[in-house]
């Protein structure tokens, strides 16, 4: 099981900004910090995110292929994320909506080119 997922970056206090008010609407907080790392969730609350400095010192890329998924409770809610996150800043990389009969997202890039999606499953699989 997944326990948390993180995202390299450049700015940390511009990243910050944004998953700040990100976490903060799907119910979150930040829940660990220090001047190189910032993760937001609930301790033993299931999956986090965390935005880092890379330990190396080295720029942080975007891996192609890699994306973190947020999980909403609803539609509605994914609605809402993915439209603050694009008002934060955020590209688009695929609006709202039903993929297929069970599956609702939207898909996005960080201020970093960081790729995530908000979604809510509205089902079963079939």
């Amino acid at each position: 099981m997944l326990g948390y997922v993180t995202l390299g970056t450049n700015d940390l206090e511009k990243g910050a900004a944004f998953y700040d008010k990100l976490c903060g609407a799907l119910g979150v907080g930040r829940m660990m910090e220090s001047d190189t790392f910032i993760a937001w969730g609930k301790p033993n609350g299931g999956a986090g995110i965390g935005l880092t400095r890379p330990f190396d010192g080295k720029p942080a890329t975007v891996g192609n292929g890699v994306m973190a998924a947020l999980q909403a409770d609803s539609p509605a809610q994914v609605d809402e994320i993915y439209k603050l996150a694009i008002e934060l800043g955020a590209t688009d990389e695929g609006p709202a909506g039903a993929r297929g009969d069970w599956f609702y997202a939207g898909y996005f890039r960080d201020p970093d080119g960081n790729k995530l999606n908000v979604f809510c499953m509205t089902g079963a699989p079939s």
